[in-house]
């Protein structure tokens, strides 16, 4: 596609990673060859081709010299999870022109589930090795066979979600969070770096996927993106706080809220909101703290009702 190029470009720069391609030239072949000598010195060279259906016989000749010429150590089909089942035929007719050792599945961010996956998998005997929640970098995930299956039957994927918030905190960062919890210590600037780590993990319909009973809850896309907007929001409302108003959100008068608005572009309205947030929050903190689950099962129950959350079931 036309912003392909543009697109891999930006995310190999955002790792330090260059990407070589010469969008005048249409021939991937007398890509690959004009690049050969710089791609030499590298370990590791990833050849992606542009998307191409099965049908073409002119796109499939292309690939199959690239192929021939390059011979790959691993040969991976990227299919897309809304594919259906013309996966198989897809991928039979790759495998059968150049030889696939492996799957990687794409958009799995939507309503897709990826059945086709398992289609292709059958037409050329290949595992699936990675799949892909979303455009960004860490999107892209090592498979894992029974988070796929959960995920796909609507259970959630519990590890994969574990493995996600791995990834957006350290373990230092955890262990500082919990010293604060079990202290009953909560101020914005802890309220700050949890969003920054839930922002980390990817979208929000990302993480509902992968956790159970909420991969099935029929959330609307609608209210999603206006949670992922109201993060956004309340990023650029703490970033023009003082230090003093992040460790003391408590002390925020009207007059200070009026300023913060105005730093940030956000109505004075919005501010009470985090403020509000913030301090709910502080008591699900305390309640930690205090060590009573009949008090955290409360303020959950509570806090739900306040986030117009309905068909919570605790046990």
């Amino acid at each position: 596609r036309p912003a392909g190029f543009e697109q891999l470009s930006q995310l190999g720069k955002s790792i330090n990673v260059p990407v070589y391609g010469d969008l005048s030239v249409k021939d991937s072949l007398k890509i690959y060859k004009k690049f050969e000598q710089e791609l030499s010195k590298y370990d590791l060279v990833i050849i992606d081709t542009a998307g191409r259906d099965a049908l073409s016989e002119e796109l499939i000749k292309e690939v199959r010299e690239l192929y021939d010429y390059v011979k790959p150590d691993e040969n991976l089909l990227v299919i897309s999870a809304d594919i259906g089942q013309t996966a198989m035929f897809q991928a039979e007719q790759f495998h059968a022109n150049c030889k696939i050792t492996g799957i990687v599945v794409t958009k799995l961010e939507g309503t897709a589930k990826g059945g086709g996956a398992i289609s292709a998998c059958a037409a050329t005997g290949t595992p699936v090795k990675f799949v892909g929640v979303g455009e960004k970098i860490e999107d892209i995930e090592e498979f894992n066979p029974p988070g796929f299956v959960s995920r796909l039957l609507g259970m959630g994927d519990i590890n994969a979600l574990l493995e996600k918030a791995k990834e957006a905190i350290s373990q230092e960062d955890a262990e500082s969070i919990k010293k604060k919890m079990l202290k009953g210590d909560f101020n914005l600037i802890d309220l700050y770096e949890q969003m920054q780590a839930v922002r980390k993990m990817g979208p929000l319909s990302n993480i509902f996927n992968m956790i159970p009973g909420f991969s099935q809850a029929a959330i609307p896309k609608d209210m999603l993106s206006v949670q992922e907007e109201k993060l956004q929001k309340w990023k650029y409302i703490m970033d023009s706080m003082s230090r003093k108003e992040l460790e003391e959100p408590d002390s925020v008068g009207f007059e200070r809220m009026e300023r913060i608005a105005r730093g940030s572009g956000a109505s004075i309205k919005e501010v009470r909101e985090l403020l509000k947030q913030y301090k709910q929050s502080k008591k699900l903190v305390k309640a930690f703290s205090g060590g009573s689950s009949r008090n955290m099962e409360q303020l959950v129950r509570k806090m739900g009702k306040m986030q117009g959350v309905k068909g919570m079931k605790l046990k």
